[in-house]
């Protein structure tokens, strides 16, 4: 498989799991615990995440063909859901939601928040999963499969990292830092939603 494959690969999970986005959000949605509480928090919400993707991307493309859907199709679909989580990024639509899911009562558990809503729908939602699911179907035989679970294995140890900085990361970037960095990350989500669409097309129209 080629390094620039790889890159891509890595570069659509990032954007969409936001790393930097999610840390204040960890924050919040920890505040009051201990460093090392925290720790275990986040490594909890990073393995069941890794599990949902896992699973997702190993067995989503076999529930497309029982319910009748092609792969391009899908790939299409994908893209556009991809992009309008662009136009969110862009807009801030992404963070005041998440900011919801942080902070309303019904929504965060007191004691361990590693479950709902760090693990889904805050590190494993539905961009990440429609992700894996186009990542994996375009990997090469078991070692491409593998190598794909290993970059999200390196995307979510980011998360984990970012989780652990979390706190410093908010004093040194503060608001405005973290809404230049996600806009940015924003507009690069929309030119790989916009190359996902392509592809579906070329191999709808073109290949099929």
């Amino acid at each position: 498989m080629e390094l620039q494959v790889l890159i891509t690969a890595f570069m659509t999970l990032f954007v969409i799991i936001d790393p930097i986005g999610l840390a204040p959000l960890f924050v919040a949605i920890t505040q009051g615990q201990t460093a090392r509480h925290r720790r275990a928090i986040g490594l909890r919400a990073v393995l069941i995440a890794f599990g949902i993707l896992t699973i997702f991307g190993l067995f989503g493309d076999h529930v497309l063909t029982f319910v009748g859907i092609s792969m391009p199709a899908f790939r299409i679909a994908g893209g556009l859901l991809l992009f309008l989580t662009a136009l969110e990024m862009l807009f801030e639509k992404r963070t005041k939601r998440r900011e919801e899911h942080a902070q309303h009562p019904e929504h965060q558990p007191v004691e361990d928040p590693s479950v709902f809503p760090l693990a889904t729908p805050l590190l494993a939602g539905p961009g990440a999963i429609t992700s894996m699911i186009l990542l994996i179907d375009q990997a090469n035989g078991i070692a491409g499969i593998l190598l794909m679970l290993g970059v999200l294995v390196a995307v979510l140890l980011v998360c984990l990292a970012f989780f652990a900085l979390s706190g410093a990361m908010e004093r040194v970037f503060g608001a405005t830092g973290i809404n230049v960095v996600t806009r940015l990350m924003g507009m690069l989500l929309a030119a790989l939603s916009v190359q996902f669409v392509a592809d579906g097309i070329k191999d709808m129209f073109f290949l099929g």
